[in-house]
């Protein structure tokens, strides 16, 4: 079975968790919400000595997608996901650059994802699941062999994502993660878009928003 390593870049100035997974192996690998910060990934896949494969997209946020369309050219790497629900998000990037300081320019995936499908990181098959609300197209990545869940902007240590935008549900977000990661058993460790890790038996336990 490949080994799963995973290094997180945090960028842009909402720090957030850009992930790299690889094969220690092969170290073949992709890279998971490119915000920004380019300089950055591309010399931590450099010290890791990892090859990109591809680019995923949990969702169209910017600080998640911003640098997915000037990384994958500079790579020469397709990008999948999110969900084509957040189609509108990736298509108004540059508009959210200009209002946030973070560099954006439109990207279309190659490949949408959705509920079941399967992305092939080195041989490392994780699942997709939709979990919306915080996006009406947002997708988590689940690897079950090694009980870990890249969760982007939907659960975070003791919080979960924010649902105050016009397209936001957050009555919607928090069904999906009772649903869809809460099922996923205690032991997954669970690594969100900002801030720490974290597992899911721990957030049934002391998440105030996941009571009830």
């Amino acid at each position: 079975m490949p080994e799963l390593k995973i290094a997180i870049v945090p960028v842009t100035p909402f720090q957030q968790n850009c992930s790299i997974v690889w094969d220690e192996t092969t170290k073949r690998g992709a890279v998971i919400d490119p915000g920004g910060d380019l300089p950055n990934i591309l010399a931590a896949l450099e010290e890791l000595e990892v090859t990109a494969e591809k680019i995923v997209l949990t969702h169209g946020h910017i600080d998640h997608a911003g640098g997915a369309a000037e990384l994958a050219e500079t790579l020469n790497i397709p990008v999948e996901g999110p969900n084509e629900a957040d189609k509108f998000l990736l298509d108004n990037l540059p508009a959210d650059g200009l209002r946030t300081g973070i560099p954006g320019r439109v990207v279309t995936p190659g490949r949408w994802l959705n509920e079941g499908d399967s992305v092939d990181i080195a041989g490392l098959p994780f699942e997709v699941l939709q979990v919306p609300g915080h996006t009406p197209g947002h997708i988590v990545l689940v690897n079950k062999d090694n009980f870990i869940a890249i969760v982007g902007d939907t659960l975070f240590q003791r919080s979960v994502g924010r649902s105050d935008f016009p397209y936001g549900d957050g009555a919607l977000l928090v069904q999906g993660i009772k649903t869809k990661l809460l099922t996923l058993g205690d032991a997954f460790t669970i690594l969100p878009g900002h801030g720490n890790a974290t597992n899911i038996g721990m957030e049934k336990v002391t998440n105030p928003f996941l009571k009830g």
